[in-house]
């Protein structure tokens, strides 16, 4: 189903004014549409955002992989001289970078 102008409007200063998704499930029964509908036309009108995936700690998530490259990096060798640390525990690696230097933001 089209959106107006005006009704486009309204959803786009609504969720820029609180980009969250309650915001969208507000819009959603507010104009009698569907969430799907209502994140598809804020993505067409490029004001919608993502949700930022958070682990269980708050934390963003980052992969071992990276995790290694950090630490490989750190030390000034190459990723490949690491072979098989990323089979280690997450923490231990955690610990490695922040112990080689590594500062996360």
């Amino acid at each position: 189903m089209n959106y107006n102008l005006e009704v486009t409007e309204l959803m786009v200063t609504k969720y820029t004014s609180s980009p969250t998704n309650d915001t969208v499930q507000e819009l959603a029964v507010q104009l009698n549409k569907s969430t799907k509908s209502i994140i598809g036309k804020l993505s067409r009108e490029g004001v919608y955002q993502r949700a930022v995936y958070k682990s269980k700690t708050g934390e963003t998530p980052i992969t071992k992989v990276e995790l290694v490259s950090n630490i490989a990096e750190n030390l000034g060798v190459e990723m490949e001289d690491l072979v098989g640390l990323d089979k280690s525990p997450k923490a231990t690696l955690k610990v490695m970078e922040v112990a080689t230097g590594a500062m996360r933001t």
